[in-house]
């Protein structure tokens, strides 16, 4: 890297040096690694005397997730590539694999089965605004960095949180549009939806969001806490438009990650829907309607191989005792979370309405640092023992 001129030039006489697979294994376990099995919810009064069923997966990460829905995954590129873990699904082997240096050893091969490689060469957009921030364009995903883009999927996401909602007897009201989610009716009428419980669309839209911006930022604190104590530098920050690298330009030569957009004049930006093959939503073209869409939820949950499949692995000494209590939607209630659901998409032309399908803002880049920089800049203490020992330690460099 080379700073520009001003009272902290600096232009450094060391190549690039690129983070190892390994070195970068440890990190992709730190920020969205698979920790062992979730507890679940063990308790909600829509289930009295059953297990709740919220949880959409029972696979432990190593950030939280509301409810146990569990939809974010990790985007990293390199010189070489870039990179996706699928761990959302995966079946842990232990309740905690990682206790000592053994299980992190561990935990990073898990890991290295469960990333894709789904590009070759390092995933680049513009060095100018809008793509990339003024102040960053020195800086910003520069050969021989590794830059983190934790994403998640708010559209599978959304869907779960609502059937949550309908279970417990709330009547969605769409706040925008001053009117019901859908034909609700009959549902109140039937008794499945209590009338006098109505939650806003948007405090649920909002919701969603926002926990799951927190999900993706616990990501990144991990990531850089992780960096720390192996001694790379790096940082977290939000200078890359997140557009951009999800590839909302890709007509203008820009391809990004290649994320599928749909477009619509009522929007102020596009909206990404899904990686092709990879990492797809519940909305169309991926499903042929939302009703269609809640009913594969419910399988996922109740079905065979499903989080609530007695025959199933799991965290509970007896899991076949306690899955077997869990009691699957009801028809009526598949039903009216798909009516709920599809009156979103077709009045705002996406799901969810006012937020993003596919969601990604806080990226983490991870690099060697040059402490020749530090030590000419700094006080004593810039940087730690293990910055100052990695090469040493991780690469047997003096």
């Amino acid at each position: 890297m080379e700073l520009p001129p001003g009272p902290l030039q600096f232009k450094s006489r060391h190549g690039p040096a690129p983070l190892t697979k390994e070195e970068q294994a440890v990190l992709v376990a730190a920020g969205a690694g698979v920790s062992g099995w979730n507890f679940g919810i063990p308790y909600s009064p829509a289930t009295e005397g059953r297990i709740s069923t919220y949880t959409l997966r029972y696979t432990g990460r190593t950030f939280p997730t509301g409810a146990g829905i569990g939809t974010p995954e990790l985007i990293y590129t390199d010189d070489d590539g870039v990179y996706m873990t699928r761990l959302r699904d995966t079946e842990p082997e232990e309740i905690r694999p990682v206790t000592d240096a053994g299980g992190l050893d561990g935990a990073v091969t898990s890991v290295q089965r469960g990333v894709v490689k789904i590009k070759d060469g390092r995933l680049t957009v513009p060095r100018e605004p809008p793509h990339t921030s003024e102040h960053n364009i020195w800086n910003a995903n520069v050969p021989g960095s590794t830059l983190f883009m934790p994403v998640v999927d708010l559209g599978e996401y959304f869907l779960a949180l609502l059937s949550t909602r309908i279970q417990n007897r709330v009547v969605v009201y769409d706040d925008r549009a001053g009117r019901l989610a859908g034909d609700l009716e009959p549902f109140v009428r039937s008794g499945l939806l209590d009338g006098d419980k109505r939650v806003s669309l948007s405090q649920v839209e909002q919701s969603a969001l926002a926990g799951n911006a927190a999900s993706l930022g616990i990501m990144g604190h991990n990531l850089v806490l992780t960096m720390q104590a192996m001694g790379l530098g790096g940082w977290m920050y939000s200078g890359i438009s997140s557009l951009s690298l999800m590839g909302a330009f890709q007509e203008r030569g820009i391809p990004g990650l290649g994320f599928r957009f749909q477009r619509d004049a009522r929007w102020p930006v596009p909206n990404p829907i899904g990686l092709d093959g990879v990492y797809e939503s519940v909305c169309p073209p991926y499903q042929p309607d939302l009703r269609t869409a809640a009913r594969l939820l419910a399988e996922r949950k109740f079905g065979s191989g499903g989080a609530y499949d007695p025959g199933s692995e799991g965290p509970f000494l007896r899991t076949d005792d306690v899955m077997s209590s869990a009691e699957p939607y009801s028809d009526e209630m598949v039903e009216c979370s798909g009516e709920v659901a599809q009156y979103i998409y077709d009045t705002y032309g996406k799901f969810p309405g006012s937020i993003p399908t596919m969601f990604m803002q806080i990226i983490v880049q991870a690099q060697h640092i040059d402490t020749e920089f530090y030590d000419k800049y700094f006080k004593a203490g810039a940087y730690l023992e293990t910055h100052a020992d990695h090469m040493r330690l991780w690469h047997d460099v003096p």
